[in-house]
């Protein structure tokens, strides 16, 4: 499957990658960082639903 054609969650994830490896961002920071950006949208997510 090609990029061009993938969902556009896919393609976030891939960004977001690649910005991440980019800056060369610790392992263990990227990891809590995403935690907490997860329960935000998650929230956001919810809210929306409500």
């Amino acid at each position: 499957m090609s990029l061009e054609n993938a969902p556009k969650h896919i393609k976030l994830a891939v960004d977001l990658i690649q910005l991440l490896e980019e800056n060369q961002m610790p392992t263990e920071t990227v990891v809590k960082a995403l935690a907490i950006v997860q329960q935000d949208f998650q929230r956001k997510l919810e809210a929306e639903a409500s």
